[in-house]
């Protein structure tokens, strides 16, 4: 009998994360492994872009619902929303970067990070069963 694998909690909030960005149809969406990057200030960032200001908002807010939604976290730290051209939500393992699309051409956030793992993700994700708990069990 194969086992699955069984996903992270950090690889299960870096999905819902996804799940919230492609509801409001975001943009070019990537996910930048960084765990085999010594000192790296997260697991996983999760990078995308929006065609306006407020999409950019509409994408953060949709992210935070889900995982609150999914796993009842808040984010721990955010930044950009004064003016929404690079929101950044940080929810420690995993940091959700969102971008207005020339904002990100020009800070090119994923040539920075290229010696890590980039996944480029579509909306065909599966949905899958997440609790608190599971969430809670995995980080120990």
């Amino acid at each position: 009998m194969v086992s699955k694998k069984e996903k992270t909690a950090s690889e299960m909030l870096a999905s819902i994360a996804a799940e919230g960005i492609f509801e409001k149809k975001g943009e070019n969406v990537v996910q930048i492994d960084l765990r085999s990057i010594k000192n790296a200030v997260a697991d996983f960032f999760i990078v995308c872009h929006g065609t306006s200001r407020m999409q950019v908002e509409a994408l953060a807010d949709s992210v935070q619902q889900e995982i609150k939604k999914a796993v009842g976290l808040n984010v721990w730290k955010k930044e950009g929303f004064e003016n929404a051209e690079w929101v950044l939500l940080d929810y420690v393992d995993v940091v959700i970067h969102i971008f207005q699309e020339e904002t990100r051409k020009y800070y090119r956030l994923e040539d920075l990070w290229a010696d890590a793992g980039i996944k480029e993700l579509s909306p065909t994700i599966q949905k899958t069963k997440r609790t608190k708990k599971n969430l809670s069990a995995e980080a120990s």
